[in-house]
């Protein structure tokens, strides 16, 4: 015997901010472009790319919050939400592959330094500031919601961080000539990127590979299940998330009597509460059994029952 319950979690993401956040940092990324070539400022020219792979990603996200929305079908039973993980998963990836591409920049202009425009330099950082810190603000109520817009805002705060950084690197070279500075700050922002991008991919990569949530203690919620007065035991357990934010988990239940269906139906009721006050699991399917599993352990490998 079997019990799923479906719930709809929509996350209301307000795809109009996402929409203004893509079209700032594409008029951003073009303007830093210039900016860098004529000021020849690698700083610059890094924060761009940044900034273009940003608007790439922002307006990805927003295509995979639209595809996210699709109903469920014979095909594609849990929808299409897993495609706004596989989203994030690509976004960091290419993150890192820029990180690497920075670094290597940045070491040829550690070896030959070159002269640099300051002031342009500059203007060009504090109008990528602005715009900037405008988009984050659009997309930090939404960065709570999903991986997806979490990539996508990190994204963001990353660039108002880097332009930052440009900012004063601008003032040091007009200042002091320090052009050394410059690729310098290349380097902070690339470490900066590497270290949010590693974070978002192992998280995904976990989705992705049907891992238990971090924070689930399959142990501790066997031992509270099976204290209920008539459950023998609970076994061949799976939790995984569907997305960051839906956790699914399964399991065969073993009863202690040969029960009617109407006693263990108040039987799933209590499991039910229990998962979803206690460890907020919103999608739970069981097996009721009555001694007839042989293997009863927490988690099968790979054994028939």
């Amino acid at each position: 015997m079997s019990a799923h319950h479906q719930h709809n979690h929509s996350s209301n993401i307000s795809e109009k901010n996402l929409l203004i956040a893509t079209i700032l940092n594409f008029l951003i990324a073009f303007a830093e472009i210039a900016g860098g070539l004529i000021s020849n400022s690698l700083s610059l020219i890094s924060d761009s790319l940044h900034n273009l792979s940003d608007a790439i990603a922002i307006l990805v996200a927003y295509i995979a919050h639209r595809i996210g929305k699709k109903n469920s079908n014979t095909r594609k039973t849990f929808g299409y939400k897993r495609f706004e993980i596989i989203v994030a998963l690509f976004n960091a990836a290419v993150l890192i592959v820029i990180s690497f591409f920075l670094f290597y920049e940045a070491v040829l202009r550690f070896l030959e330094p070159e002269p640099i425009k300051g002031k342009l330099m500059l203007t060009v950082a504090i109008i990528g500031f602005i715009a900037n810190l405008f988009s984050v603000l659009l997309l930090k109520k939404d960065s709570k919601k999903n991986l997806n817009m979490k990539a996508a805002y990190l994204h963001l705060l990353g660039d108002t961080l880097s332009s930052v950084a440009v900012i004063v690197g601008g003032i040091l070279i007009i200042k002091f000539n320090l052009y050394w500075v410059d690729p310098l700050i290349t380097v902070l922002i690339g470490l900066y990127i590497l270290k949010e991008s590693y974070s978002i991919l192992k998280q995904a990569g976990n989705i992705l590979m049907q891992s238990a949530p971090e924070n689930l203690n399959l142990e501790e919620i066997q031992t509270e299940v099976e204290e209920l007065p008539d459950i023998a035991n609970m076994h061949h357990v799976h939790a995984w998330n569907l997305t960051d934010k839906s956790i699914h988990f399964e399991c065969h239940i073993d009863l202690k009597k040969d029960l009617k269906l109407s006693e263990v139906q108040l039987i799933r009721s209590k499991i039910e509460g229990i998962l979803r006050d206690n460890y907020s699991i919103n999608h739970l399917t069981i097996q009721f059994e009555y001694d007839c599993c042989g293997n009863k352990e927490l988690i099968k490998n790979n054994k028939n029952c």
